[in-house]
């Protein structure tokens, strides 16, 4: 971890990551998927991740604030139990799961999401959730985010489809993935990745992510969102194959 520290290259592509993950927080749900792609191109995932959560609760506090009155109670309901069961799966097995195949997993859950998306699924007629289904993709986000900061893709495959007004959807999404992130803190300590060094990495990245998370606000206004969606899939898309890639001659001696 010190040696990302003094690394340039790697503070060049950790400002891209969250400044997409500003944007998400700020209401663009989707573009911050490619934030965990990156980092994980220059630090395992697991570290990667820790180094994303103090900045993203930084980020949902001011995110929950502003969308306070917009979110689906139902929803929450039923996510966050099963979000709870896939956080404490992911920390029993974290330590039992190789970055190589974690790099892999990421990369195939966002290559999956943008070929549904692409696939035209995301533009279905609008059907109503289920419990079942809330809990399971709650469970599987909650799993996908502790492990590789990689829970939107599960969410948005249960939201999407529900057709919701937007501002509920972003909210929604908000709170979600605020409750999820402090659900990992312990998780996270207690594996031992939220170090000295890697909380220092998190404040020197973190003014870039706080005022990224107010031009999301701003952009969410103002900016139809079909360019943003279209620019942030190609490159999860790229950057998907890429580590699919790394973690397969990893895996397999490629």
């Amino acid at each position: 971890m010190s040696s990302l520290f003094d690394d340039p290259t790697f503070y060049l592509v950790a400002i891209i990551a969250v400044t997409s993950t500003g944007l998400s927080k700020g209401g663009f749900a989707g573009v911050g998927i490619i934030a965990m792609p990156l980092l994980s191109l220059y630090a395992p995932p697991l570290a990667a991740a820790a180094i994303l959560l103090p900045i993203q609760l930084s980020q949902d506090a001011l995110s929950v604030w502003n969308y306070r009155r917009d979110w689906d109670r139902w929803n929450l309901k039923v996510l966050l139990p099963g979000a709870a069961i896939g956080v404490v799966v992911a920390w029993m097995l974290a330590v039992r799961v190789s970055d190589a195949a974690v790099r892999m997993l990421v990369g195939v859950i966002g290559l999956s999401f943008v070929l549904w998306v692409w696939l035209g699924h995301a533009r279905a007629k609008p059907r109503a959730a289920t419990l079942a289904g809330g809990l399971f993709w709650g469970a599987v986000s909650g799993f996908t985010s502790t492990i590789a900061q990689a829970g939107g893709p599960p969410f948005q495959v249960h939201m999407l489809p529900q057709g919701l007004p937007k501002l509920n959807m972003v909210g929604t999404n908000m709170i979600f993935f605020a409750a999820l992130n402090v659900m990992k803190i312990v998780p996270y300590l207690s594996l031992g990745q939220l170090s000295f060094d890697s909380v220092k990495i998190s404040a020197t990245l973190l003014p870039f992510a706080v005022a990224a998370n107010f031009l999301g606000f701003w952009l969410v206004q103002r900016t139809p969102q079909v360019l943003f969606y279209r620019i942030a899939y190609v490159l999860v898309f790229c950057l998907s194959l890429v580590l699919i890639w790394r973690g397969g001659q990893t895996l397999f001696g490629g």
